[in-house]
């Protein structure tokens, strides 16, 4: 089924963030330091009224030093607590995650930013109630739209506001991984972002499409 196209991203007010935390974490990567931002939230609906506002807390995972550098390996990350706790085959964002701090930490240097945005910025029950009418055969994209919710409702301006408190000057941005995982969970949910959502993806998730079981995600 394919619902007719509403709002991909909704509007959203700029960013106001604040540091209120730091403290050494130790990895199986290494000792990143990590910071905690705090920023409010406000994301307006695809109808109707607009929501409170919430305060949300992101972290930045700094390895080395980033001070005043250009080019810092960056990697951009929105929250997956399906894949990253509870193991979901449905999407590969823990294998990303891990990914990206393995590879920081061997260049010696870079950021993850830990964005507090689960679902593509839907939130957890919303997400929830997606794999539900993925389960009944709608894909990634079609079923936030008959939930009346946007495609993607995440915003990056805490980003922003992150690398300028750390005085990251300039960055080299880690996304659009070729290595995507692929397996009967997720083929069909990745070759659903690639063709609507214009994701840089690899063309082979179509061969697994015959086994795929119910592959679509957050």
């Amino acid at each position: 089924m394919h619902v007719p196209e509403r709002v991909i991203r909704p509007h959203t007010q700029a960013s106001a963030s604040k540091h209120i935390a730091s403290a050494p974490l130790p990895t199986r990567h290494g000792v990143f330091t990590t910071h905690v931002f705090a920023s409010a939230a406000h994301i307006s609906p695809v109808h109707g009224n607009a929501p409170a506002p919430r305060e949300e807390e992101h972290v930045a995972l700094v390895f080395g030093d980033v001070a005043g550098k250009s080019n810092v390996l960056v990697r951009v990350h929105s929250e997956c607590m399906t894949s990253e706790v509870f193991g979901s085959l449905k999407c590969d964002c823990k294998e990303q995650l891990e990914s990206a701090m393995a590879e920081i930490a061997r260049r010696g240097a870079g950021v993850v930013l830990y964005l507090r945005q689960e679902g593509r910025g839907i939130g957890l029950g919303n997400k929830i109630r997606a794999y539900d009418l993925q389960s009944r055969g709608h894909d990634t994209v079609d079923a936030n739209r008959v939930l009346g919710l946007p495609d993607d409702a995440r915003a990056y301006g805490v980003a922003r506001d992150m690398l300028d408190w750390l005085g990251v000057k300039s960055v080299r941005l880690m996304t659009n991984n070729p290595e995507k995982v692929l397996n009967p969970f997720s083929a069909r949910y990745l070759e659903t972002k690639r063709l609507r959502m214009a994701h840089e993806l690899p063309r082979d998730a179509t061969e697994m499409l015959p086994r795929a079981a119910n592959g679509d995600a957050e």
